[in-house]
């Protein structure tokens, strides 16, 4: 089965998960095509799709969301599995507590309707530099915590549940 890992990425840590989630699928026989969502031309070459994006705002970017409102025949006829990647890895104390709190907001945000097997909410890469200098200080008053949080062993089991999923079908 062909499957589209598409993504839409602000800095590149949602572009690193896609990668190693088609690699996942990739190591377990299945073809797997890693995109920005923005560039994907062929929809209908895929038999399958793991669609994510960054989270700003307890929502995904525009140019994901536009994806999900312009396929929606297509991805309702085939199977769906959805991430998120934001930064409750990077949150402590009472913050940390609630991040898990988020998925149901960025599910609730995209479009009605879509037909989904599963949604994950991956942590990402956060660096000072990519906070303007307000966001900087918010940031560190709420406890948060520079640096890559992505946790690759998270994202190798959700990919090899996926690729199960798939090959049973």
């Amino acid at each position: 089965m062909h499957v589209l890992v598409g993504y839409a990425t602000a800095q590149g840590s949602t572009r690193g998960v896609a990668e190693r989630l088609a690699a996942g699928l990739g190591r377990a026989g299945l073809k797997a095509d890693v995109r920005p969502l923005e560039a994907v031309d062929d929809v209908g070459a895929y038999g399958a799709f793991v669609l994510g994006s960054a989270v700003h705002n307890q929502s995904w970017l525009d140019p994901a969301k536009a994806f999900l409102r312009d396929n929606p025949e297509l991805l309702g006829s085939h199977p769906v599995w959805i991430f998120s990647v934001g930064m409750p890895g990077a949150l402590r104390g009472p913050w940390k507590r609630m991040a898990p709190q988020e998925a149901p907001v960025i599910v609730r945000s995209l479009p009605e309707g879509l037909p989904y097997r599963g949604h994950r909410l991956f942590s990402g890469v956060i660096r000072a530099s990519q906070l303007p200098r307000g966001g900087r200080i918010r940031f560190r008053l709420m406890g948060g915590r520079y640096g890559d949080y992505r946790d690759w062993d998270a994202i190798d089991g959700w990919a090899s549940e996926i690729a199960a999923e798939l090959l049973r079908t």
